[in-house]
């Protein structure tokens, strides 16, 4: 047992719902996490301790796999931003087309590819769209939850003689990963610390190496650390989602009768992760007084929440009233009570 340090009681929400942004670490997690400082030994180094250390690694390694259900290789990163530029930048085919709908992760380093358009549901169309090269389309969208159809796009793209790389950050650790050639996760999206990640590749041969630690293709001390706590929490399961289904259903019905919008009420989506429209009140407006109330939401994905700008991926599914919609993600630690208080603060808000 490790003592805490500092106590932030009295700086945490009395209702977190931002789950989507960040999780709370899970206690297997922090054992791992522990576990890995006692190995303090660099994992790169000849030595006996480093052996150990490289052991523990690689066991992490093997972990990871195991519970992604992953049979291709694995590249520690520092999160899923490093994971998504490090497959981007080096992919031994160029980016040619990435969805509109993207994190801005992945626009950043898209460059001049074309911008696959999305229904009003949120769901990529591919149709006519070049394919012969490496496409990006995340499985799990940030912000609205909807789960895009990528098997069949891998199919798809494979046709075309083209490799998709699929941002993870949002569903792996939940939902079973789609068929893809490289993938992008982040632990502590489901649990594990911040600052680790990882990018899980169908082949080395798709990656150009550059030198450095992770076979080649990543340089700097390996987080073992990191890398032990994230097998554990991908290890705690997802069994929870039945429960997160159930109150997020509770969140869509009671948003929806009390004069709200549900975005993307008919695409598959994520149970976590729900988007609401609250007519005539910004949703910087409304942020203000959830959090006034104790309650942290958001607007958008963390990344870009502190902006005033609306929503891209509410633009690009061609929403009406993009800058009226918040986020609202459920974790495994949200209990009924809180979302019933939550919705009580919603019809407050909006009457």
């Amino acid at each position: 047992m490790f003592p805490a340090i500092l106590d932030f009681t009295l700086s945490q929400p009395a209702i977190y719902l931002d789950h989507a942004a960040t999780t709370p670490l899970l206690p297997a997690a922090r054992e791992g996490l522990f576990e890995g400082f006692a190995l303090w030994a660099n994992p790169s180094s000849p030595h006996k301790a480093g052996r150990a250390a490289r052991a523990a690694l690689e066991d992490a390694r093997a972990r990871v796999k195991a519970a992604l259900g992953w049979g291709g290789e694995v590249i520690f990163t520092s999160g899923a931003s490093e994971a998504l530029a490090l497959a981007i930048t080096r992919c031994a085919v160029p980016v040619v087309a990435v969805s509109a709908v993207e994190h801005e992760a992945v626009l950043r380093w898209a460059g001049d590819a074309v911008r696959l358009p999305v229904d009003a549901a949120g769901i990529v169309i591919a149709e006519g769209a070049p394919l012969a090269g490496l496409v990006a389309v995340q499985h799990v969208n940030n912000e609205t939850g909807v789960i895009q159809p990528l098997d069949a796009l891998y199919a798809a793209v494979r046709a075309a003689g083209g490799l998709l790389l699929a941002d993870c950050a949002q569903s792996a650790g939940k939902i079973a990963l789609p068929e893809a050639d490289l993938i992008a996760i982040s632990a502590h999206k489901f649990g594990g610390p911040i600052g680790v990640g990882a990018l899980l590749v169908r082949d080395w041969a798709l990656l150009r190496p550059t030198g450095g630690q992770e076979r080649g293709y990543r340089g700097g001390t390996e987080n073992l650390p990191g890398a032990m706590a994230m097998a554990a929490a991908l290890e705690a399961g997802s069994d929870w989602l039945e429960e997160a289904a159930r109150l997020r259903l509770m969140l869509d019905e009671g948003v929806g009768a009390a004069g709200g919008e549900v975005v993307a009420a008919e695409a598959p989506r994520l149970p976590t992760i729900g988007g609401y429209r609250m007519p005539d009140r910004s949703a910087n407006a409304q942020l203000i007084r959830f959090d006034g109330m104790g309650i942290a939401v958001s607007a958008g994905s963390a990344c870009s929440s502190g902006s005033l700008k609306a929503s891209p991926v509410l633009m690009a599914m061609g929403h009406p009233h993009p800058a009226e919609v918040i986020r609202v993600s459920i974790g495994r630690e949200t209990a009924e009570d809180e979302i019933a208080r939550f919705l009580a603060a919603w019809r407050e808000i909006r009457a």
